[in-house]
């Protein structure tokens, strides 16, 4: 099965964006701690989840994701695109079981690699607000005014909606378990 890689894309700047939401350049910036993390993960665990005991991670012949470009810009394009990983894998060359593996390795791998170079997600008010170089009370209060918006209102019903009956209670008999013999069919005609 042939897949997209990354020497595919590489060449065409605006494709490559459309995949990852990442220029070349910012790319190419997240590929080196990239790698080490990921070469620390596998050092450590092996594809299927399973703490490594014996030899090495070593890229081997018919590898779906051989190179640290093609492993990170698989990730990228699924969290860009989240499709399902039957796709995903399908995109790429593999089955979904395959995808699946190798999403569940590379996301703690990116996360990694963005902790690294300092560009990991805040998940505290404290933390943002360490990061912006604001007081607590500043950074609270752009969190606030994000929280505070409104979601949109759909101004019209869903078509299915009027379409849709009432959840009422069945007209098929009741089965009784402790029964003996027990006959389920309707006592009149449907025409």
């Amino acid at each position: 099965m042939a897949g997209v890689r990354f020497t595919d894309v590489q060449a065409r700047p605006t494709e490559f964006l459309d995949f990852t939401s990442l220029t070349l350049e910012e790319f190419q910036i997240l590929i080196p701690p990239f790698e080490a993390a990921f070469q620390a993960h596998m050092a450590a665990w092996r594809l299927d989840g399973t703490p490594r005991t014996a030899r090495q991670f070593a890229v081997y012949k018919n590898c779906p994701l051989p190179t640290p470009e093609d492993r990170l810009f698989f990730l990228l394009t699924y969290l860009k695109t989240y499709s399902l990983q039957v796709v995903q894998g399908r995109l790429f060359g593999m089955g979904q079981s395959k995808a699946n593996q190798w999403i569940h390795v590379l996301l703690p791998v990116l996360l990694a690699a963005l902790r690294t170079l300092g560009d990991a997600p805040a998940r505290s008010v404290a933390a943002l607000a360490q990061r912006l170089g604001v007081s607590e009370a500043d950074a609270a209060t752009v969190v606030g005014a994000l929280e505070e918006e409104p979601a949109p209102v759909a101004t019209s019903p869903s078509p299915l909606w009027p379409m849709t009956g009432r959840n009422g209670a069945s007209s098929a008999p009741k089965t009784l378990l402790n029964k003996p013999s027990v006959i389920a069919a309707r006592k009149r005609t449907i025409k």
